[in-house]
């Protein structure tokens, strides 16, 4: 008897090129992945954005990967200045994550109330509080299709302490140990 929650292969449209937008978003939103917020710019450019898509590229030298909308109002400054600070969120920090994603219309430096932030010797913003900050210079961009990907090289990471926010199926959840 097959397990009722393994997948039929046998049923499966495996044609090339059938995958829509909607079928990714549903399949992605199976992955649970840590909320980061982005910030860019400086005085009253500075600008933000919560992300999803953000990982470590190399330990030598330091790099991170970021995926980035290129509709969102946070990549022309990322891409003109080529700096940004991605702040690691606990699962304290979700009206922040909120905040960055402009959900209550909130837009540029708006985005930076209602919490701490103290800035770098590089002029980025670092979030108090963040499970950890990582300021990068742009080392490469390569655009395809709808998103960027940023390639940062970490100059100065400074890490806390605490348990990390994650978004799975459309929701936040503060995980626990």
């Amino acid at each position: 008897m097959a397990h009722p929650n393994r997948l039929n292969s046998a049923a499966l449209d495996l044609t090339p090129d059938t995958a829509t937008a909607d079928e990714l978003k549903a399949a992605m939103r199976q992955l649970a992945a840590g909320i980061s917020v982005l910030t860019a710019g400086t005085g009253d450019a500075r600008t933000g954005a919560t992300v999803t898509s953000a990982t470590a590229l190399s330990v030598e030298p330091p790099t991170i990967i970021v995926n980035i909308n290129l509709t969102a109002s946070v990549w022309p400054t990322i891409n003109a200045e080529r700096h940004f600070c991605l702040n690691i969120l606990s699962g304290e920090q979700q009206a922040i994550a909120d905040r960055f994603a402009g959900r209550n219309g909130e837009k540029g430096a708006a985005r930076y109330a209602d919490a701490e932030w103290y800035e770098l010797e590089s002029g980025a913003m670092a979030l108090k509080g963040a499970l950890a900050s990582i300021d990068c210079e742009v080392e490469e961009i390569i655009e395809r299709h709808t998103h960027a990907i940023v390639i940062g090289r970490a100059l100065k990471i400074v890490t806390g302490e605490g348990e990390p926010l994650i978004y799975h199926h459309g929701r936040y959840h503060a995980l626990k140990r």
